[in-house]
């Protein structure tokens, strides 16, 4: 799991780890470990670096210092590195590094396009972490003119231009790395929209700083995160302690989101899947499609084997929905609430309240709005998830899964393939048949250490995951690609191997 780290706790690991090790001891490890990733690039998609032309953007800080000691590096490698200050002031200790390598320092008026035009790298030492605001003129000028050329491009810890706080891109531009060479502690920004969109791939280098950090509040999942959540069945397991996965979904109008969203849980680890059938058809074309579920036209309050459900994909919105929607909020079990759910919820306080009231008892509840959604229940609330007391997936570019007890992750497996009908409904069935599997997180005695947002953000990541192996195609994908690829992502994380 990689935490993510606002600039304030950046700084502060800095500074303690500055007070215990020689002066530069930090930009050394940095401009080696950002040489390396260069080289590497270079050698990746033009064979090597002897000989590859480098341009190197510096600016007036500790960024362009490690950019300048980085390209004295290279130069040593037998690159061709000439540096272009862009402020007033400029790193000396790396500048002279630089020259005594045997790379070149010349004016940024001195036919920037034409240097710019016969790189084979540019370097972004401009601005690093202490900058905030939009890039001002000339510096956005010589960056638009960087992202115009056929280039490989680096950023140095991140791309100027990008807060690293939150994320957020300045009214010009930002530069639009092909990769960002980031230092100790990864930050938000490289991963929260729209900076996501310019970082390109992320390498971390370990400077020394993450025993100096404290817990970090948000986070990214990567696969090994994910195994304990998706394990093989054990040999005392039957299918009710593999977990039940309750289903309201589906009407008349909608049949095919009850067939997606079971479709989505089916695959995530429960030993059962049970849909309520509401006499309008619906179940018997779920069960059409897959034998192994059971309908039952129980009360959910009285369905005690279900260990999470999942609620509102179909649905239109009349009163018979809000009567299944307030009867499966009075379950004492994860509740996923999707679609219609969300709709009904957005219009009815009494149903908003009863959330909270859950959330007051200690019950996981899960809102997954896309932006429109999200809008109607919270409007331009930065808090939503803490104000309503529930997880709340802010699904799009970036899917956000925030916590109610603060901070939360940022997936980074999503594909903009996942952009089709039907994909939410697989993400919820999803959502909720992990939920089911994982029961355990819901009670006093859990062990393993799993948060009910942790699991949350696994169901997310293995939907974005299923999106980017049903491209491997090299064709539109629809939702129903994402159930058959769903096996044999799950397989390839068991195995520690991706599928794609």
């Amino acid at each position: 799991m990689l935490g993510l780290y606002p600039v304030a706790d950046i700084r502060a690991a800095e500074e303690d780890v500055m007070a215990r090790v020689p002066e530069g001891f930090l930009m050394a490890r940095a401009s080696f470990g950002l040489a390396v990733e260069c080289a590497r690039l270079l050698h990746e998609v033009t064979g090597g670096v002897a000989g590859q032309r480098i341009v190197v953007l510096v600016g007036s800080g500790n960024n362009g210092g490690d950019a300048l000691f980085a390209g004295a590096e290279l130069q040593r490698r037998g690159a061709q590195v000439i540096a272009v200050p862009l402020a007033m002031g400029r790193h000396e200790a790396g500048a002279l590094a630089l020259l005594a390598a045997g790379g070149r320092l010349v004016d940024a008026g001195t036919a920037p396009d034409q240097l710019l035009a016969q790189a084979d790298l540019i370097l972004d030492g401009i601005v690093g972490i202490g900058a905030s605001g939009p890039l001002r003129a000339g510096v956005a000028s010589m960056v638009a003119r960087a992202n115009r050329a056929d280039a490989l491009r680096v950023a140095v810890d991140i791309p100027s231009g990008v807060d690293p706080d939150s994320g957020a891109v300045g009214e010009e531009t930002a530069f639009n790395a092909d990769l960002t060479v980031t230092f100790g502690l990864a930050k938000r920004g490289l991963f929260a929209m729209p900076g996501r969109e310019f970082t390109g791939a992320v390498r971390l280098i370990d400077i020394g700083l993450d025993e100096y950090a404290g817990a970090s509040h948000w986070q990214v999942l990567e696969a090994s995160d994910i195994v304990p959540m998706i394990g093989e069945p054990r040999i005392e397991d039957h299918k009710y302690r593999r977990g039940v996965v309750g289903i309201a979904a589906g009407s008349q109008r909608y049949p095919g989101a009850a067939v997606l969203t079971v479709g989505g849980a089916r695959y995530a680890g429960a030993g059962m899947t049970c849909i309520i059938d509401r006499k309008d058809g619906v179940a018997a074309e779920v069960i059409r499609a897959y034998p192994e579920v059971v309908s039952a036209h129980d009360d959910p309050r009285a369905m005690g084997r279900v260990r999470a459900w999942v609620c509102g994909p179909g649905f239109v919105g009349d009163h018979h929905d809000v009567e299944l929607i307030s009867a499966v909020l009075e379950c004492e079990v994860p509740v996923v609430l999707d679609a219609g759910a969300l709709g009904a919820l957005a219009a009815d306080h009494g149903l908003r309240d009863r959330v909270h009231a859950r959330h007051q008892r200690g019950l996981t509840t899960v809102l997954t709005p896309h932006a429109g959604e999200h809008a109607a229940l919270f409007g331009d609330r930065p808090d939503a998830a803490a104000a309503i007391g529930a997880i709340v997936v802010r699904k799009g570019p970036a899917t956000v899964v925030e916590d109610p007890a603060g901070g939360g992750f940022i997936d980074t497996a999503g594909t903009p393939a996942l952009a089709t009908a039907g994909s939410g409904d697989v993400l919820s069935g999803l959502v909720g048949g992990l939920l089911a599997h994982n029961a355990q997180i819901d009670d006093e005695d859990n062990s393993n250490g799993i948060t009910a947002a942790q699991v949350v953000a696994a169901a997310v990541w293995l939907h974005g995951m299923a999106g980017r192996c049903a491209t491997q195609v090299d064709r539109p994908i629809v939702a129903e690609d994402l159930i058959r690829v769903m096996p044999d992502v799950i397989a390839g994380v068991r195995r520690g191997r991706l599928p794609c």
